[in-house]
């Protein structure tokens, strides 16, 4: 993720490793400052945080291994049954959607 944003690691709270940090505006009015891309390490599952979802990415999930979602987060029980270079490819993806093109 360090690689893909160019940004340093970034606790945030308690337990979420963030990169970058963008302004979600929410229909209702409220806006929140979070990561561009980052994880959690939880118990039941590492969460990775993809914050424009997962429209349009049917393809390289496909190709991910085990995983199940929510509607920005991915979580993913064994990291070694997960093909890196696709999780990698989801996150650039998510990434360049939310920063824009270089």
């Amino acid at each position: 993720m360090r690689e893909v944003t160019g940004e340093e690691p970034v606790l945030w709270g308690t337990s979420i490793v963030g990169f970058g940090s963008t302004r979600l505006r929410y229909a209702s009015g409220r806006q929140l400052d979070w990561p561009v891309t980052g994880f959690s390490p939880r118990k039941a599952a590492t969460t990775v945080y993809l914050v424009d979802g997962f429209e349009e990415r049917g393809d390289l999930l496909a190709r991910l291994g085990p995983y199940s979602t929510g509607k920005s987060c991915l979580y993913l029980k064994r990291l070694s049954e997960v093909d890196l270079d696709v999780l990698r490819e989801l996150v650039a993806e998510s990434v360049r959607q939310v920063t824009g093109p270089d």
